[in-house]
């Protein structure tokens, strides 16, 4: 009927639907597509397409019984309708005619009975067609959902040149042929970099405070990417997927027990009100004790393997942290123990994370001067982009005393981590902070 006006429910419930299928399936519908078919790009913009064809059709129509094998069977009809326009590259007629001839069983089973290809996809964008550094980016873009704007926060660079990093570097793979090598379990020298990425996604996700997806338009008809918890629990599944494949790995290992110390303090982060509680108030019985006996299991198979890294290190920080939920442990966790575990990490792995927490360890193990000398010293350009620097200079300052100039400074520190938190609690929690001055 013209002019009159359109019930937005039908249409909110097919994106709630689509979203939910996001979550669940975007990377592995991605990694699918790009086993078939050998390009990445290609398969990330027909998924997209997909997903706007659903937002169209869905609300009028419903929903489709199988709705992951519905946008599974859409983008495969628009990459073979792309290739078959291009007729360019040769090497592609074994995948089109194997896609053809698994067409209807494949619309049958549904795409959930296919082979799981992230980790697969994962371990090929890691060629050496694309620079080393650009490795777990790609990873976290293409799998898990990311943003380049995300990414660039996490690498400490601007979105527009993550942006333009990640599009030369598929451009790159493409060309090489790289996707078409996807190996079930990622070659040794490429497993560093899956590691990487999937932490990376974990720290993204930990705050539950990724923006909502607007792409290049804004319009609800952009495809919805897994964000928040999902993500970290989806970031936490790789991580046991790849112990599976690799548990002789210390660093896989390592890298799982990590994210379950953190996970396992998800719900202590925030009191009933919504506000942040920083890891030394926490209450040590609001984590999950499931998740911390699984941490501590994974800990301790990587200490009975070669090869010690940073994840084991970071882990290793982490269970001691952990401790405080024992019965008979002190309440104040072993800072000497844990600054003595920074110095180690800042010699095989001195990120701005490890420069930032080794600050406030040695603050509590040596003293606020300690600290302040050692920030100083490690003073960096990638470091005025990091916020939580900013927050543990401010509060290193606070502690040093009452005079004027080191009161400015704490001042200053605090305004900047205000200025580049984004999580509407931590950023109240340090207003606090600063007031307190």
């Amino acid at each position: 009927m013209t002019g009159a006006a359109r019930d937005p429910a039908p249409r909110e419930n097919a994106r709630a639907l689509a979203e939910r299928v996001a979550r669940r399936s975007y990377g592995r519908l991605v990694a699918w597509l790009t086993a078939q078919f050998g390009d990445v790009t290609l398969a990330e913009d027909a998924l997209s397409d997909a997903f706007t064809e659903a937002l169209r059709t869905w609300p009028d129509r419903g929903p489709p019984d199988r709705p992951e094998a519905w946008l599974a069977a859409v983008a495969r009809r628009k990459l073979l309708s792309e290739k078959r326009r291009a007729a360019t590259a040769a090497r592609l007629e074994p995948a089109l005619a194997l896609i053809e001839h698994e067409r209807a069983a494949e619309t049958a089973a549904g795409v959930a009975a296919a082979p799981d290809y992230r980790l697969a996809l994962m371990a090929a964008l890691a060629h050496p067609a694309a620079p080393a550094a650009l490795h777990a980016p790609l990873m976290a873009q293409t799998v898990l959902g990311f943003e380049a704007a995300d990414l660039a926060s996490a690498h400490l660079v601007s979105p527009s040149a993550m942006a333009q990093r990640l599009v030369r570097a598929k451009r790159a793979l493409r060309e090489s042929g790289a996707l078409f090598e996807m190996a079930a379990i990622a070659p040794p020298e490429r497993l560093g970099a899956v590691l990487e990425a999937v932490y990376t996604a974990f720290g993204l996700a930990w705050n539950d405070r990724a923006p909502a997806h607007h792409g290049r338009t804004g319009q609800e008809t952009e495809p919805p990417r897994p964000r928040g918890r999902a993500l970290a629990e989806e970031a936490l599944h790789l991580g046991r997927l790849i112990v599976e494949q690799q548990p002789e790995s210390a660093e896989a290992q390592g890298l799982l027990a990590l994210m379950l110390y953190a996970h396992a303090r998800r719900d202590a982060q925030r009191d009933a009100a919504g506000r942040y509680i920083p890891l030394e108030a926490q209450n040590p019985t609001q984590w999950s004790a499931e998740l911390m006996d699984e941490a501590d299991a994974s800990l301790a198979r990587a200490n009975t393997l070669p090869g010690a890294g940073r994840f084991q290190l970071e882990a290793a920080i982490q269970s001691l942290h952990a401790a405080r939920r024992l019965a008979d442990a002190p309440r104040e966790p072993p800072w000497r123990a844990i600054t003595l575990r920074y110095e180690a990490l800042l010699n095989i792995a001195p990120s701005a994370g490890v420069i930032t927490g080794a600050a406030a360890a040695i603050a509590k193990d040596r003293g606020a001067a300690a600290a302040m000398r050692f920030l100083d010293l490690r003073r960096d350009p990638q470091l005025e982009r990091y916020q939580p620097y900013w927050a543990t200079r401010a509060e290193v300052a606070r502690r040093l005393g009452s005079r004027e100039a080191v009161r400015a400074e704490a001042v200053r520190a605090y305004e900047l981590a205000i200025g580049l938190t984004e999580d509407p609690a931590v950023r109240s929690f340090l207003l606090e902070r600063q007031r307190g001055l």
